[in-house]
């Protein structure tokens, strides 16, 4: 029996989403006038199948069947754009849509730390006994 749901664990893959995110965007945008430089992004449908087969429980009625549960940590897959040019010297960085995507990855991560803290808050308010 676990002490906790699958949700902090998905909180927790979810945040780690999000900080990879945010790490390659960085890249991206500090690298916008290097020569050659080809933008970068995470791969949301990797991400998206890890985080499912981590929430997927399988009762396995002989040890030769297949498990859902994938072995190791869910790390987002980076995947660099190729066969792209925004900018005369080969970069295919495009800092609005950089901006944007920083954007959108700040409200993610916003959300998912507002509900991890309401989780955490529900645990201290169970430990107190509803007072």
């Amino acid at each position: 029996m676990e002490l906790f749901s699958n949700t902090f664990q998905s909180l927790e893959n979810a945040l780690n989403y999000s900080n990879a995110k945010q790490k390659v965007i960085s890249q991206n945008i500090a690298n916008s006038d290097t020569p050659n430089y080809k933008a970068k992004e995470v791969d949301k449908t990797q991400s998206f199948k890890g985080e499912l087969e981590s929430s997927l429980e399988s009762y396995r009625t002989d040890e030769r069947h297949f498990t859902f549960k994938s072995e190791g940590s869910h790390v987002s897959h980076i995947v660099t754009q190729k066969n792209v040019r925004y900018n005369n010297n080969g970069n295919s960085v495009d800092v609005d849509k950089e901006m944007k995507d920083l954007a959108a990855n700040q409200i993610y991560y916003n959300a998912v730390t507002d509900r991890l803290s309401g989780k955490f808050q529900s645990l201290q308010n169970v430990i107190r006994g509803g007072k």
